[in-house]
């Protein structure tokens, strides 16, 4: 029986997460639960599962029978054997620093700490013994693919739905509300991870958060547009093979991976890809005019140092305030642009760096918002 953390148990991947430890109690025990201001539901949670440990920002009171304690400390407890990280933003880099330290397996669906710190937290992997496992559908296709093979990777062909705006006229663009762009065509997530789809910086943040999980150089890193969802993501090898990882998007499928590699079990409650309807499987190349984030995105990663902390600092501010209705779907990019354009970066050696250029892009941006002035 394995001894499981859930970071992040109210949101959709933690949910989730928590849907196939359902399926396989007698091989799961869950010690710690953790989450944000959904104290109810938390609640409902640490009654059924009964954790030792429990955390949350309004505090212990409503979990009585746990014991309430710091994710960054939950994630070190001994016995522990796999840390969910299933937050959102920043708050999942000290507990992914911290369990690797401690030499645990961290399955992490939390993009912004790979996209923030990717060379420091390879670094902890290989210098403490813990060990990443891929979360997000298409790196862990990626990551499905690799296995049994060498390291003779030619391209990684990574995926993208194309979002909800896909083919919307690029004029209609600046008048598109949130209601629209979290309708999402083929997955269910997460408002945060949901508008960052439809920006296609959630596609950026995995392109950064693969060539670190597999030592990719960028130009070996391929988007397309594949509006079923069906591939997940693909490999091409030396020799022109390519293997492509398959199914029906539900996120419970590559959660399940993670937490059994490198067993693969039947579950129930996870649909099966039906070959024999008949539908396309359809490619596009990526239009960068239609999804401007991208390119800044990636310019922000290969820039390096604390760049990619400020990027997902202004991202995260930017995308709420659009939520919020503060600014315009369009102005996401450029609150963004704003930002990396004022960072002097520093070389986000140290968790101290990268923890203040996210806090410095974190208040810039929430300043541009505040003025409105765009370029």
């Amino acid at each position: 029986m394995k001894n499981i953390v859930v970071l992040g148990s109210t949101g959709s991947i933690g949910r989730q997460t928590l849907d196939v430890v359902r399926a396989f109690p007698e091989r799961f025990r869950v010690v710690g639960l953790a989450a944000g201001n959904n104290q109810q539901l938390l609640a409902q949670q640490t009654e059924e599962f009964c954790p030792q440990y429990t955390w949350s920002l309004g505090g212990p009171r409503f979990a009585p029978g746990s014991a309430f304690l710091p994710m960054e400390e939950m994630v070190c407890l001994p016995g522990v054997d796999i840390i969910m990280v299933a937050t959102t933003g920043a708050v999942g880099l000290a507990p992914t620093l911290n369990a690797l330290q401690s030499g645990k397996v961290v399955a992490l669906s939390n993009k912004e700490p790979i996209v923030m710190a990717g060379p420091l937290i390879k670094e902890y992997e290989r210098k403490y013994g813990g060990a990443l496992r891929p979360v997000d559908s298409e790196p862990s296709a990626i990551w499905q693919c690799l296995q049994g093979e060498d390291d003779t990777i030619r391209r990684l062909i990574i995926t993208a739905s194309g979002g909800p705006f896909r083919t919307t006229p690029l004029s209609q663009m600046d008048g598109v509300t949130p209601a629209q762009a979290l309708k999402h065509p083929t997955w269910n997530m997460g408002r945060k991870i949901t508008i960052d789809s439809a920006t296609l910086m959630n596609k950026a943040f995995e392109v950064i958060e693969s060539h670190w999980l597999f030592s990719v150089p960028w130009d070996r890193i391929e988007v397309v547009v594949h509006p079923q969802s069906t591939i997940h993501s693909m490999v091409e090898f030396a020799d022109g093979s390519v293997k492509a990882q398959m199914g029906p998007p539900d996120m419970r499928l590559p959660i399940q991976y993670a937490l059994f590699h490198p067993e693969r079990l039947p579950n129930r409650q996870i649909p099966r890809l039906d070959i024999i309807k008949p539908y396309s499987l359809t490619f596009e190349p990526l239009d960068a005019h239609r999804y401007p984030c991208f390119g800044v995105a990636l310019a922000a990663a290969k820039k390096g140092g604390t760049c990619p902390a400020a990027l997902s600092a202004a991202d995260e501010v930017a995308v709420n305030a659009f939520l919020d209705g503060k600014i315009r779907f369009t102005d996401i990019c450029h609150v963004v642009e704003e930002v990396l354009a004022e960072h002097q970066p520093l070389p986000g050696q140290q968790v101290a760096e990268i923890l203040e250029a996210d806090a410095w892009a974190t208040r810039q941006a929430k300043d541009i918002i505040e003025k409105k002035v765009f370029r």
